[in-house]
């Protein structure tokens, strides 16, 4: 599985204390490093599940757009309960996710020059018929 975001990444896009708030579970003023690697993996398997479906995974090289989806999707997760995440995150999150929808419906292209799409098409084979009304049972 490919790393799309990073603490830091987080960080960069929301800032310090608005990572910390959301990732402090046990309320002892510190970052819980632990919960904001779990919502990162999270957010990787999430976009793995969409990428995947037109992409070999892993990706040559991460998109700079996979990391920001993977950042508004694990801020997403961090929040402790659905009901606290405010509209704007939930907005982040809903944008997220129909853009990874778009990417694996093939609609919309990551860039990568190296695109491997994952083909998995029934094939059917039957034989010869033996019998039908121009032949008989043979």
């Amino acid at each position: 599985m490919a790393v799309y975001a990073t603490l830091q990444d987080l960080i960069d896009r929301f800032g310090n204390d608005a990572v910390l708030v959301a990732s402090d579970r046990d309320r002892d003023g510190q970052m819980d490093t632990d919960v904001v690697d779990k919502a990162l993996l999270d957010a990787d398997a999430e976009i793995d599940t969409y990428v995947g479906q037109q992409y070999k995974l892993p990706l040559p090289k991460v998109p700079r757009i996979l990391t920001k989806l993977a950042v508004d999707i694990a801020f997403h997760v961090l929040s402790p309960e659905a009901d606290t995440a405010t509209e704007h995150r939930r907005g982040r999150y809903d944008n997220a996710i129909a853009l990874l929808r778009r990417i694996a419906k093939g609609e919309v292209s990551l860039g990568i020059q190296e695109q491997s799409p994952v083909s998995i098409k029934p094939q059917i084979t039957s034989r010869t018929r033996r019998w039908g009304r121009d032949r008989r049972l043979t």
